[in-house]
């Protein structure tokens, strides 16, 4: 449903965000200014002894200085009703005392129709938790109980028995009036080929409601006691209610539990979901009898930026983790991402918390891997790389991966981290200097080895290395003082923002704190973010630079196309000479290992002559390529004349 323009600033104008809050939240008296508008309270989002939650009613927005949740009045009903945004849209508008506008007459049919199968599903899920009281559902009570699920547990999970027989529930929701098309469409009967009434979709099975995010019955999923059945679990056919393939079982209470801290848990089945929230763990879901599809991978970053999928520890479990690298690698991005636990052979999450418990459990998945390192498994394990021709086929298999990464920034700390442990495994192969026949204090002998045949980083002890870069600094004080004073350009240049590695504790914690808030336009509201999360020396520190001074960007008046066209200067001047840089080390450790004192000398005289010749004011881009050029052709001169070779007298 579209809404007509000016429709939402009329609500807005109209409504207190303050009144909207104070619903949920008792205000601290002895930091709140009301008159002025500014409240303070422990924050609803998460749990707190302390006053860190702001309200500006006059601006109309909050922000919590403890776990960061901000927005406007729609956004806090939206999270703490658990509704969508038209529904947050309609609650307001009631307290407003405003009319919606009229809806589409065949959008309202349609909802109408899913309320009406919603209310059929409610009937049926009603009927399976009473049936399960009964004789009928005898062995399923014994199993569950088996399973450890006491009373408490089998009614919060609203668990319920379909008894055997063709046509129980049909017979029971006709008795009760329910049209005929509404129990077929809701998937809970299925047309009989032979002209005999429809027939149950579950029988003899153990159910688990499917809900919503919103917390409606959408379908079922059943377990068969029959060990013979040829399907041990069934899920409601896909209906106008149900696609499997965008739902999450547990999804709601799951998504309350993690916006209070919860770590997001990715389970195989209803059972695990089940034993991890009993034992905790309530921020646990899981896909519906298929793989990961990429909407479901959606909804969990909508829950969480970094969920941890948890893996049987069997073959099957493996296979599934490997299958779902290649639909997420494609789909991550800066802080959006996966981890995964990988539990003993033969366990899944409800074995290892019976045989275990909660601290077990807890402890696997404090130390779940990150997605780089299943990638790295999954390409190396169980090959033997002992020849070139197969590391160079582990270097194609590697590169064709990272390719499907789409962010630029990301993808280079893949191949960084790759390159990180392409490192170690191969030192570990390589053979020591006693083994080759080298004698210690032999000069002539190669460097950049330890005597157990491990790389030395000798490339980190060198000149280049060591040598500290003012210029540098300087253009980064520059790019995050007009950030700070024009926040609107931080969404323009956030890919290259996100990618900047900058110097000092300092410049990086401003950054971090730039990007968490990057939605932020208002320079006052975002210096005062910056100044409560970092204190107030790293913003003094920054604005107190003779060249941030001076730059005329910085000022709040500058010409917005002046202040754009700076900050991409700026940005691509330091993007430059850190190319420069980054080639010259990357030659260097290649080299490292093959090459003598007088060729890293060498190198390291190069590296000097450039950053001199950068002092002396090379200042356009034809510079900058000019001094790339002559350091790759310089390079490449010494490789090409087999500089390392040790001469014969």
């Amino acid at each position: 449903m579209s809404l007509p323009p000016g429709f939402l600033d009329e609500l807005k104008s109209r409504t207190s965000i303050a009144q909207v809050v104070g619903r949920k939240v008792i205000w601290d008296q002895r930091k709140s200014q009301p008159g002025k508008g500014d409240l303070w309270a422990p924050c609803p989002f998460h749990q707190e002894k302390t006053a860190s939650f702001h309200v500006d009613d006059k601006k109309g927005y909050y922000y919590c200085f403890g776990c960061h949740a901000k927005g406007d009045a729609l956004n806090f009903i939206k999270e703490t009703e658990n509704v969508s945004f038209m529904e947050a849209v309609e609650i307001m508008a009631r307290e407003a005392g405003m009319t919606m506008p009229a809806r589409d007459p065949k959008a309202q049919e349609k909802q109408d129709r899913r309320a009406e199968l919603a209310a059929v599903m409610d009937q049926a899920a009603q009927f399976f938790k009473l049936q399960l009281k009964t004789g009928a559902g005898m062995a399923a009570r014994d199993y569950l109980a088996g399973r450890g699920l006491s009373e408490e547990a089998q009614a919060t999970w609203e668990i319920g028995f379909a008894p055997d027989g063709w046509q129980n529930l049909w017979d029971h929701l006709s008795a009760k009036g329910v049209k005929e098309d509404l129990i077929l469409d809701a998937g809970l009967a299925k047309a009989s080929t032979k002209g005999k009434k429809p027939y149950d979709t579950f029988r003899n099975r153990i159910i688990f409601p499917i809900r919503d995010a919103r917390g409606r019955c959408i379908a079922f999923g059943g377990r068969a006691m029959d060990p013979d059945d040829n399907a041990k679990y069934l899920n409601s056919p896909e209906t106008e209610l149900f696609d499997k393939g965008r739902s999450l079982y547990n999804h709601g209470p799951a998504r309350e539990a993690s916006g209070k801290g919860h770590t997001l848990i990715v389970a195989e089945g209803y059972m695990d979901v089940i034993a991890l929230a009993e034992a905790g763990f309530n921020a646990t879901v899981a896909p519906l009898g298929t793989a990961i599809t990429e909407n479901q991978l959606q909804l969990l970053w909508r829950i969480a930026p970094e969920p941890i999928i948890t893996l049987d520890g069997d073959t099957a479990g493996q296979r599934a983790a490997m299958r779902l690298i290649d639909l997420a690698l494609p789909l991550i991005g800066p802080g959006q991402s996966l981890r995964f636990c990988v539990l003993p052979e033969g366990q899944d999450p409800d074995d290892l918390l019976k045989a275990q418990g909660a601290g077990a459990m807890r402890k696997l998945l404090e130390n779940a891997k990150p997605l780089v390192h299943l990638l790295w498994q999954r390409e190396t394990e169980g090959k033997q790389l002992d020849s070139p021709e197969r590391k160079a086929a582990l270097d194609q298999s590697l590169r064709a991966a990272l390719s499907k990464i789409s962010d630029s920034g990301l993808r280079n700390h893949y191949a960084a981290e790759i390159k990180h442990l392409r490192s170690e495994l191969f030192a570990a192969q390589r053979p020591t200097r006693e083994a080759k026949g080298w004698q210690k204090g032999n000069s002539g002998g190669r460097l950049g080895y330890a005597s157990k045949g491990v790389a030395v980083p000798s490339t980190k002890n060198s000149l280049l290395a060591q040598s500290t870069d003012v210029e540098e600094r300087v253009r980064e004080a520059v790019i995050l003082a007009i950030l700070v004073s024009h926040p609107r350009l931080i969404g323009e240049f956030l890919a290259d923002l996100e990618t900047l590695e900058l110097h000092g504790a300092d410049h990086r914690g401003i950054l971090a704190a730039l990007l968490r808030h990057d939605e932020e336009q208002d320079r006052e509201i975002l210096s005062k973010i910056l100044e409560a999360e970092l204190g107030p020396e790293p913003l003094e520190k920054l604005y107190s630079l003779s060249h941030v001074q001076i730059a005329p960007a910085v000022r709040q008046g500058a010409a917005e196309e002046l202040t754009r066209m700076t900050l991409a200067e700026e940005l691509a001047k330091l993007e430059a000479r850190r190319g420069v840089q980054r080639e010259v080390e990357e030659a260097v450790e290649d080299l490292a290992g093959v090459a003598d004192e007088g060729l890293t000398w060498r190198v390291g005289q190069a590296a000097e002559a450039r950053d001199a010749a950068n002092r002396k004011g090379m200042k356009d881009d034809e510079g900058d390529s000019e001094d790339r050029s002559a350091m790759s052709s310089y390079l490449q001169s010494l490789i090409d004349g087999e500089a390392w070779v040790k001469k014969r007298k």
